[in-house]
């Protein structure tokens, strides 16, 4: 019986292996990343729609949408941590003196990280350019219709409903949010007057066709006002009223009022055509910026390496504040740029240009500094008194705790 080869994309068996390896720590730091982020937001659109009726599917919509706009921040992350891990445990191992000594060289066993981060690239590019700018805009449009939402019917306690004139709220109610206790309404009356109803126990029922919602009140009072401004008090056992029901607000504007929901073509077409209502250093801001957030994705395996052979030496944290460091002043330095672009003190190109080629250079002279002596980079020595500094903190925490 023949056996069935799988394509290898003429990969040798090195190359599968570090491929191999990097990829679970890949995933698991990506999706432990994404996650975490989208928790955090979770919380905050939950208190913020706290009063809304239905803010557990808006609040599932949300998240939704949010999901490319977070990978997109965590992708590069998620892959220096997974390359550092890797190249950590290959030196600890001494399976990179190994290969080393047997003739393979450090720039070989970087190749396919490189080509990995190639392939990343053009995923980023699809996130960036096209995935993205459509979930920004669909985030927004949710999230005004959560806050132009019309009454469904449902009265949490201590909310207040405002549809149309009437006006109720209730300082109890049942998860339903249908049988309340303590209600208080003001509408308009037909005749132009005001009138005020309190109510001991109320309760709501959705009519059936969806368009009002019967309000049955018990044991309560009516104010009434009418055109001549007479008042009339009824007191009542059971009274029933009706108010209305009302959809979400349509958005009030289409997609491409922001240069962050525009996709990349969008972006290179508005900014050329000199029509665009965005000026035309905001829009190639934004095309630059995303495209060095693509393309500097396959220079971190050149850090990731000296720092992670340095690591043998020392620990891992050190080598990891190190790269957080570099990480956050890319991107700081990308938004500096393009802010300054916009704001005209120089041209897009040069603004988020110029951090791109900075860090691109830095990570090709820490991996050529570290060919002939691996590990051994000014970085790496900046690392180890890192090392120093926080082997010699935790020694004095553990000398205080120790008993006289």
């Amino acid at each position: 019986m023949a056996k069935i080869k799988l394509p290898t994309f003429g990969l040798n068996l090195l190359d599968r292996y570090l491929l191999r390896l990097v990829a679970w720590p890949l995933i698991a730091c990506l999706g432990v990343t994404v996650v975490t982020l989208l928790l955090e937001r979770t919380l905050r659109l939950l208190d913020l729609l706290s009063q809304s009726n239905d803010r557990f599917g808006f609040v599932v919509a949300l998240g939704g949408n949010l999901v490319p706009h977070y990978i997109g921040l965590a992708l590069p992350i998620a892959f220096f941590v997974a390359l550092f891990v890797v190249v950590t445990r290959l030196n600890t191992d001494s399976e990179v003196d190994s290969l080393l000594a047997s003739g393979v060289s450090l720039t070989r066993l970087a190749a396919p990280f490189v080509a990995l981060g190639v392939g990343l690239t053009l995923f980023s590019l699809i996130v960036f350019g096209y995935v993205q700018p459509y979930s920004r805009y669909a985030y927004r449009a949710v999230m005004h219709s959560a806050l132009n939402a019309g009454w469904n019917g449902r009265l949490p306690a201590g909310a207040f409903i405002d549809q149309d004139g009437v006006l109720i709220t209730a300082d109890i109610a049942d998860p339903a949010g249908q049988k309340l206790e303590r209600v208080f309404i003001r509408r308009k009356a037909k005749d132009g007057g005001e009138e005020l109803v309190t109510a001991r126990v109320g309760r709501l029922q959705p009519e059936f066709g969806g368009k009002e919602v019967i309000v049955t009140l018990t044991d309560g009072r009516r104010i009434g006002q009418d055109a001549r401004g007479n008042y009339q008090i009824l007191s009542f056992n059971d009274w029933t009223m009706r108010a209305p029901l009302a959809g979400a607000a349509r958005l009030l504007r289409a997609r491409g009022g922001d240069e962050r929901e525009l996709t990349l073509d969008e972006l290179w077409r508005q900014a050329t055509s000199g029509k665009s209502i965005l000026p035309e250093q905001t829009l190639l801001a934004e095309l630059y910026s995303r495209l060095a957030r693509a393309f500097f994705l396959p220079f971190l395996p050149l850090m990731a390496f000296p720092l992670g052979l340095a690591a043998k030496r020392a620990r891992r944290a050190p080598g990891l504040i190190v790269a957080g460091l570099i990480l956050f002043a890319f991107q700081h330095s990308l938004q500096t740029g393009a802010g300054l672009a916009e704001s005209g003190r120089t041209t897009a190109l040069i603004g988020t240009g110029t951090p791109f080629l900075i860090f691109c250079a830095f990570c090709v002279w820490m991996f050529v500094g570290s060919r002939n002596r691996p590990g051994e980079t000014p970085i790496s020595k900046i690392a180890e008194h890192i090392a120093v500094f926080l082997t010699t903190c935790e020694k004095a925490v553990q000398s205080k705790k120790k008993p006289a």
